[in-house]
């Protein structure tokens, strides 16, 4: 009879994990350089860390 189409299960893994991951990439670099880069390191750690951070609030602020 009739067959009902699979749903695409493209580009499923990434718009599930995609952000987390990213997310966790920008701050272990931040971690990493603060511990590596000396004086230069510490400043672009404070941007990496804010980022996750900003995503965090901005998302809980969104929520009903």
């Amino acid at each position: 009879m009739g067959e009902t189409p699979l749903p695409s299960r493209a580009g499923t893994w990434r718009s599930v994990f995609g952000a987390p991951i990213v997310i966790g990439i920008l701050s272990l670099g931040g971690l990493l350089s603060a511990l590596l880069l000396g004086e230069v390191g510490k400043y672009l750690s404070w941007i990496a860390l804010a980022v996750p951070l900003v995503i965090s609030v901005r998302a809980y602020m969104r929520r009903p």
